[in-house]
């Protein structure tokens, strides 16, 4: 009799044919908050259908193939002819078309916009992250094309379309159409204005031809791009299409794919313009800053969303894991250190959620409240929570053992995502600076943060103790720059202990205030005060499988 000895137990099932959507509450009481009430069960149905697709075991293999299969530079064709074209795997494209076509490349054309794209981002993208980037990208352009009527008329109803056509031909004869953006240069990254790309006027108004190199470009197969170049007028925007109007290519010269750490599915490219790049101006010649500066903000929401959908689908993992994995006679999530560790990942997910629908609500409001709010609150946010991101992933790749350092398991993709949104649209000192810069020039927006978060006065003296060291530090303008960080994620912490405690159940808010704000845990995750109600804190985010 042959021996058996490859019997398989202790290993938890697999984790898909679950709502992602359903199973998170911080999304399903934040949709019910800021959604109208005529519209909230019409969203509801729109999440939950793209929750199960994100859990469906066809969606999760995408993902695994879309990485597993990277973009490859195909920049001539077997004849010699010139064709600057990136492959991709058919299976970025179905992930990308399920993108399109649930409307996550537009948040500009439906009431509450903002916060079901936003619900339907962080779901999604728990799939594969890396089609988020031409999503981003293209629901961005929106905003900075209106600076020019004629343009956005013309290309405004494609970017939101729910249409998603993949090949490169013109706009004109096409029913959706996805944008780029190309403004990093060998010389320069954050800073923008050292750009050194041209730009030539010709004959016919508003047209002009670039020459430069652009050291990243994103999304390189995309219909068109928003780029920056040196006007006779100084820094301008500019749209340039891949395909002409005639039908012809563009001068659009990929020189090679980037070697990432991670969002490996994605390809980012390194362009080059020759003289003969053809692109339109967007808003006024010298105005390229001040054009671009609303695409940017929408971005930087997006790497806060994007960065709460990692973090959301290493703590799933992480739990699931645990609840079904026994050791030292019970279940690991049971264990009292464990769940200490699991809760506080809990914590961190939760905030980060409930921090970018707050700001994408605010984004709906359109008030000029509403918009000095975010202009703080932005830049404090993309700061925080993407740089919590990847120390979050780290811990929680931990909670799987060996069994996360595999490919297998899904964590290791998590972990190389996990830095991306941090350095995406500005890097954490770029972030920091932005909002020093707003509270020197816009008192406004500093009066609208401190509304928001005084909202919960009262409700916490950990949270009062808190706001009060932060006005502290904001009194102090000593050293600011140096210590603009600290600043930062004082006002973060803040503004996410807020929210929690207005929103969150009392165990949520009072284990965050307790470790983020009362100074009662540690630099490590897994260092919470062991008196709190921390198996209620894992519990809330446990996924349920539907089987």
């Amino acid at each position: 009799m042959a021996a058996t000895t490859h019997s398989v137990t202790n290993q938890p099932p697999p984790l898909v044919g679950y709502d992602v959507f359903a199973n998170d509450p911080a999304l399903t009481e934040g949709i019910t908050r800021y959604i109208a009430a005529e519209r909230l069960g019409e969203v509801r149905e729109e999440l939950g259908t793209l929750g199960k697709a994100a859990g469906s075991t066809h969606a999760q293999q995408w993902g695994e193939q879309a990485n597993a299969h990277p973009p490859v530079l195909h920049t001539h064709d077997r004849y010699g002819h010139r064709i600057d074209e990136v492959e991709f795997h058919p299976a970025w494209h179905r992930l990308l078309g399920h993108a399109v076509t649930s409307g996550l490349n537009d948040a500009w054309s439906r009431p509450d916009g903002h916060v079901r794209r936003t619900a339907g981002f962080i779901v999604w993208t728990q799939a594969e992250a890396g089609h988020g980037c031409p999503l981003s990208m293209t629901h961005a352009a929106v905003p900075a094309l209106r600076a020019e009527p004629e343009l956005a008329a013309e290309w405004e109803p494609l970017l939101t379309s729910q249409v998603y056509e993949r090949e490169l031909r013109p706009v004109a004869e096409k029913g959706g159409a996805l944008a780029g953006m190309a403004m990093t240069e060998k010389q320069g990254g954050s800073d923008v204005r050292a750009n050194t790309t041209r730009a030539e006027p010709l004959a016919a108004p508003g047209e002009y031809v670039l020459t430069g190199h652009k050291w990243f470009c994103s999304a390189p197969m995309s219909d068109a791009f928003l780029v920056l170049a040196q006007a006779p007028g100084g820094l301008t925007c500019f749209l340039l299409p891949r395909v002409l109007p005639d039908g012809s290519r563009n001068s659009f010269r990929i020189q090679r794919l980037k070697d990432k750490l991670g969002n490996r599915s994605n390809a980012s490219a390194e362009v080059e313009f020759d003289g003969r790049t053809w692109a339109r101006r967007v808003g006024e010649e010298g105005r390229g800053v001040a054009t671009i500066i609303e695409m940017v903000a929408a971005t930087r929401l997006d790497c806060v969303s994007a960065s709460a959908a990692v973090m959301r689908q290493a703590v799933t993992q992480a739990i699931h894991h645990t609840a079904h994995r026994e050791a030292f006679g019970g279940r690991l999530t049971d264990k009292p250190l464990m769940r200490n560790v699991l809760a506080d990942l809990a914590l961190e997910s939760e905030a980060a959620t409930t921090l970018a629908l707050r700001l994408a609500a605010a984004y709906d409001g359109g008030t000029e409240q509403d918009r000095h709010f975010l202009r703080l609150a932005i830049p404090a946010a993309k700061y925080w929570v993407t740089k919590r991101c990847t120390p979050m992933v780290a811990e929680a790749l931990e909670c799987l053992g060996g069994n996360g350092y595999v490919e297998e398991s899904g964590m290791p993709r998590l972990l190389r995502e996990a830095p991306l949104n941090s350095i995406w649209e500005g890097a954490g000192n770029v972030q920091a600076l932005d909002v020093l810069r707003a509270l020197r020039r816009e008192p406004e927006a500093l009066n609208a943060f401190l509304t928001e978060i005084g909202a919960a006065r009262g409700a916490d003296h950990r949270l009062d103790r808190a706001i009060k060291g932060m006005l502290t530090e904001l009194a102090d303008l000593a050293g600011i720059e140096a210590r603009a960080r600290r600043l930062v994620e004082r006002m973060a912490l803040v503004l996410q202990g807020s929210l929690l405690v207005r929103h969150a159940p009392s165990e949520v808010a009072d284990a965050f205030c307790a470790s983020r704000l009362g100074g009662d845990g540690g630099a490590a995750f897994g260092t919470l005060p062991h008196t709190l109600d921390l198996a209620a804190v894992v519990e809330r985010a446990r996924p349920v499988i539907d089987c």
